[in-house]
């Protein structure tokens, strides 16, 4: 039902309703910690012979640059024969000419199989997921994000179906299902604990259809934020390691282990990029969208409210860091740092600025 502001809503919470979201949550946090599970043993168990990659590539590369010869010939039949050395190198964007790895499973049937046991668990985990959100809406006959309880939940969902739909489209994104579950069941601890909000209506100021439109793309948003900045995040471990290895460095024993299975540091750059440019136009329809509900709601579209000020600063560092991106001299660590700083700014417009910060959108609930 959509009203508009200062109308009553009169729709009674049903509690039933919500007490099976509270137990259907829970349960998702069960077998999303089974997944957890599952994941460490693909990592653990996977074959940890076959994650030499990134060390043969950069270590033949650099003793083919520094000793080898520059051109070997071979004679047949009086014919010369030219044979120039691959020679790895650092391209001018920062990248390097370095296979991918193997996966979080190595290559090892017995880590796959632990792997598909924990995509398996994972899909699961999210289906009992979002039925809870689904009852959690059906309690109060509303759109489920009312409050940061409810936001809580949806995000974490969301990146779940970010993380899956990437997998459907056959995109090798297993190596992000550790971290991702890891941090879905911290997101989940929280809302459970610090962020809980019973089930209840909206404040008049929310009764509008662009709840359903403004909030939900910034959900979206929020995941595919998240989902690049964890790409962006293990991209700095794997350019350390990469550049480590390049200089002849030797690095610890867990480091290769885990390092060497997850793509190049160039993919994972890619990978980051890609889904943040892709977001980045919605997450501007996202503002333009909260400024005509707030001529709405208030009678103007746009007031410095904190929020709607934090959210333009993360439309600002989001730009800058596209921008750096697109520029030769910005690609690599750098326009990782940006993209960091970017998903910071988002974090902080969710949790500091509902939490700490007193507004027009104040609707926490904690």
């Amino acid at each position: 039902m959509i009203l508009s502001a200062g109308t009553e809503l009169a729709t009674a919470t049903n509690e039933h309703l919500a007490n099976i979201s509270n137990t259907l949550i829970y349960s998702a946090m069960a077998v999303y910690t089974l997944a957890f599970f599952a994941y460490i043993a693909e990592w653990l168990f996977g074959s940890r012979s076959k994650v030499a990659r990134t060390a043969s590539a950069l270590t033949s590369g650099t003793q083919k640059a520094k000793g080898a010869p520059a051109v070997t010939v071979n004679k047949a039949g009086g014919t010369a024969v030219l044979e120039r050395p691959k020679v790895v190198v650092r391209s001018s964007a920062g990248a390097r000419d370095v296979p991918d790895g193997p996966g979080a499973h190595g290559g090892d049937a017995q880590g796959d199989l632990y792997g598909r046991i924990a995509i398996s668990l994972t899909v699961l985990a999210f289906l009992v997921h979002l039925a809870g959100v689904v009852a959690r809406a059906a309690s109060v006959e509303r759109a489920p994000w009312g409050n940061m309880y409810e936001f809580n939940i949806t995000f974490s969902a969301v990146a779940v179906a970010v993380y899956l739909t990437l997998l459907a489209l056959r995109k090798n994104v297993r190596w992000l299902g550790l971290f991702l579950v890891t941090t879905v069941l911290l997101d989940l601890g929280i809302a459970v604990t610090v962020l809980y909000t019973a089930s209840d209506q909206l404040v008049p100021a929310l009764h509008s259809y662009w709840l359903y439109i403004h909030v939900s793309t910034a959900i979206l948003c929020g995941a595919v934020f998240y989902v690049g900045a964890a790409g962006t995040l293990l991209y700095l471990f794997k350019d350390s390691y990469e550049t480590k290895l390049e200089n002849g460095g030797t690095p610890g024993r867990f480091a290769t282990s885990f390092l060497e299975r997850l793509p190049a540091s160039s993919s994972l750059d890619k990978f980051s990029y890609r889904l943040n440019a892709a977001v980045f136009p919605l997450w501007t329809f996202t503002i333009i969208a909260g400024a005509i509900w707030a001529e709405s709601a208030w009678g103007r579209y746009w007031g410095w409210d904190p929020k709607e000020t934090w959210a333009f600063i993360t439309w600002v560092a989001y730009a800058c860091y596209l921008h750096a991106r697109a520029t030769a001299g910005w690609k690599g660590r750098k326009a990782a740092y940006l993209a960091l700083i970017a998903f910071g700014c988002w974090l902080f417009n969710y949790y500091g600025v509902n939490i700490f910060v007193s507004g027009k959108h104040s609707y926490a609930g904690v």
